[in-house]
């Protein structure tokens, strides 16, 4: 599983759904109270569908659709994928600005989730922050070596302890490296 902290600003949308993009849409949200919004987060905790966005990283004929986006070629939406959301909380609502928490399964798109959550409310969202908090075994808080100590003994103690939690995952590959005998392990 993977966990996010977003923080979404409603009333405004984009074409990449969140704040890099350009507005395409701007509609009133003073209607939205915090128990709307928190009842809306319950539609979309659980195994649903989710259209992933424009620009991601997921391929038409092996090329990015943001790459094509990017350069101004025309790109149908994916169809609505089955994802899965473990929990997902309200933090703060300061309108028009709100953050969540989010735990979900891969091929999950925070963008997309709030940029529905959004249309949910009768107005429109995007993604104004994301930060990762946990990758599988792997949390920031715990895992992310801060920058005073980067170090080659504390990135090789670093890479030591990660390695020891990588062995207990089922989700791994396998890369080849350039070297004859040599594996990468990579987690999804």
């Amino acid at each position: 599983s993977q966990k996010y902290t977003a923080v979404g600003m409603l009333g405004k949308a984009t074409d990449t759904l969140d704040a890099t993009g350009k507005v395409t849409e701007e509609k009133p949200y003073d209607q939205v109270t915090k128990g709307d919004l928190e009842n809306v987060l319950q539609k979309f905790t659980g195994d649903i569908m989710q259209v992933p966005p424009l620009y991601s990283a997921l391929k038409k004929d092996g090329e990015r659709l943001s790459t094509l986006m990017k350069r101004g070629e025309a790109v149908q939406a994916k169809p609505a994928r089955p994802v899965r959301v473990y929990s997902l909380s309200l933090q703060q609502f300061q309108p028009p600005l709100f953050t969540l928490d989010v735990e979900c399964g891969g091929g999950f798109y925070v963008r997309s989730l709030v940029n529905d959550i959004g249309k949910e409310l009768s107005t429109c969202a995007t993604v104004q922050e994301l930060t990762r908090t946990k990758q599988g075994p792997f949390t920031l808080e715990e895992h992310a070596l801060q920058e005073d100590k980067w170090t080659i003994d504390e990135i090789a103690r670093s890479l030591e302890h990660c390695t020891a939690l990588l062995l207990g995952e089922p989700a791994r590959k396998k890369l080849k490296t350039e070297h004859a005998g040599e594996t990468a392990v990579i987690c999804e």
